[in-house]
């Protein structure tokens, strides 16, 4: 709770619930001879009771006409709140009650006029409501919730995927160019999630094998290669490249194509080669591998870096190197892989970790951080530490720079204080509400991306930040999960599982899903239960032989 202690007195009734973590302020007193400008209140009831004092007239009419409590949507007037007014003339005060129950974990702002106060300047308090105690839904098991939640997300890619190439389409809402645009890179999670839901039994493994080679043969023959990578994004009907830099960006995107070649591969290891099917298919995916090559990215040799982005018209003129920490690594232990277009170790040790340069050793919240892209940016958003750990097992992992299973770990942890600290008072934040990485947003009217991070704080929780970290936080990203779930689920749980972000300071959900967040939530819940995706992927001989020639090893 994060206001002026001068201006307002709040009397705090504590609750006497087995699962209260804090005190639920239910009773409100507001001195109006010493509110100014924009006060908050968080954790209030969502049948809060207020009583203001110092009221200049007890003229209810006037009280109605001046007195307003209402719910906004990114800034915007979205709801007047009648309110219940009684008096206590003797005692000098004014009794306020919303007329019904207010939404919760939502911010409402009460509006009082300069009519009635004795000093004539009017003021706003934002009043910032808690979650309710009861539950959206009927308790489960952990294990049953978890299984849920990743046959719900799995129909992201299995409904909702391109009816003709497969792939899986970059978002559902409307800013899809009609639902056209597939993904690289999300398809590549979609393929590592199609074998977790034969193995769960979501499909069977016909249906699944099925969808594998329609998507294999549409890159195959329909997606244009730049040197073996794949673009960004491109037209599901037609393969066409579609920009997602801007038109620089028409050719390869090796990041999002480290992303495909992590997903075929998986598939490779998981394929029968004794079926004749499943053996031509193993023959497809090893193909399209080999013929990625890596060397050329780092502008043919000339310099000892990973350059992201290649076009045939343009060349490199984004000038995108892949260097320091951040989600990228997986593209260095590609490169160090591929049988025929290798790269040196020393393209990884300059290029990539700086000769050490990317080592952070900053504390917060008294977690030192082993890596970090940018000094003071407490690790970046959270998708940083989760997307080259979805093939490659971290645990244990090290080379000479660091752990990264501590630097995992420590980079999650931040990312849960920091939103336990709440620093910036944004509504709900707290233990069991926590993850900031890369998503959806309520900039722009809702129809933003936006990079969450401590550093880059807007109000956004982003549900596959904290549950892709399971891997991590198992029992810290067990109470978001239910936290989700159960409190927050008459809102965040939709289609295809939680909705993409939530801002309950600006009282946003977003209107959809993106491919991108979706497919670490099925996969890191998997690798957390049984390892099936990082046993597949570190099955692959020529991914062991390139961890060691970068001087990776496990401890």
């Amino acid at each position: 709770m994060r206001f002026s202690y001068i201006k307002i007195l709040v009397f705090l009734f504590f609750a006497s619930q087995a699962n209260a973590q804090e005190s639920k302020a239910f009773g409100i007193q507001i001195n109006l001879n010493q509110v100014t400008g924009y006060d908050s209140i968080d954790d209030i009831s969502i049948m809060p009771k207020i009583e203001l004092f110092n009221v200049k007239t007890f003229d209810l009419d006037a009280l109605k006409n001046n007195i307003f409590l209402t719910k906004t949507h990114l800034g915007n007037y979205l709801q007047s709140i009648a309110l219940e007014i009684s008096l206590d003339k003797k005692e000098g005060l004014v009794f306020l009650k919303p007329s019904f129950e207010l939404q919760e974990l939502a911010t409402y702002k009460l509006y009082v006029s300069g009519k009635l106060t004795k000093n004539g300047f009017p003021f706003e308090i934002k009043l910032c409501t808690q979650a309710g105690d009861g539950n959206k839904f009927p308790i489960i098991s952990d294990e049953a919730l978890l299984t849920k939640i990743q046959k719900q997300t799995f129909k992201y890619f299995w409904d909702y995927g391109h009816p003709v190439s497969g792939m899986a389409r970059e978002r559902n809402n409307n800013y899809n160019r009609d639902g056209e645009i597939v993904t690289s890179g999300g398809t590549g999670f979609g393929l590592m999630a199609i074998i977790v839901a034969i193995e769960r039994g979501f499909i069977t493994r016909e249906e699944g094998i099925e969808r594998i080679q329609k998507i294999v043969d549409f890159l195959d023959k329909k997606v244009p290669k730049f040197h073996g990578a794949w673009p960004h994004w491109m037209n599901g009907t037609t393969g066409e490249v579609i920009s997602f830099w801007g038109k620089e960006d028409n050719g390869a995107d090796l990041s999002e194509s480290s992303y495909m070649a992590v997903g075929l591969l998986t598939v490779r290891q998981y394929l029968n080669q004794n079926d004749k099917k499943e053996k031509e298919l193993y023959t497809k995916i090893n193909r399209m591998w080999e013929a990625v090559e890596w060397n050329f990215f780092t502008k043919s040799g000339k310099e000892n870096v990973i350059y992201w982005h290649w076009s045939p018209q343009y060349e490199y003129k984004i000038n995108l190197p892949i260097s320091g920490y951040h989600e990228s690594m997986i593209t260095y232990i590609l490169a160090a892989s591929c049988p025929f277009y290798s790269i040196d170790p020393i393209v990884y040790h300059e290029g990539w970790a700086r000769q050490g340069a990317h080592k952070s050793g900053e504390e917060y919240y008294g977690y030192t951080l082993p890596l970090s892209h940018t000094k003071g940016s407490y690790g970046g958003p959270l998708f940083m530490s989760q997307y080259s750990f979805l093939g490659i097992n971290p645990k244990g992992l090290k080379d000479k720079y660091a752990d990264y299973w501590e630097q995992g770990k420590t980079h999650a942890l931040i990312n849960r204080a920091y939103c336990i600290d709440n620093p910036k008072n944004y509504t709900g934040y707290g233990q069991n509400f926590w993850g900031l990485t890369s998503s959806d947003s309520h900039i722009n009217g809702g129809k933003g991306y936006g990079n969450h991070a401590p550093n880059a704080d807007t109000g956004v929780i982003t549900p596959t930040a904290a549950i892709s970290s399971i891997i991590y936080t198992p029992d810290y990203s067990m109470d978001a999960i239910r936290f989700f779930y159960y409190k927050l689920g008459n809102r965040l749980w939709g289609e295809y599982g939680f909705f993409d972000a939530i801002n309950p300071t600006e009282n946003w959900v977003a209107d959809g899903y993106l491919a991108i967040d979706q497919g670490p939530i099925i996969i890191m819940i998997e690798n957390y239960r049984t390892g099936l995706l990082w046993d597949l992927f570190m099955s692959n001989p020529e991914i062991n032989d390139g961890l060691k020639r970068l001087g990776f090893y496990y401890d």
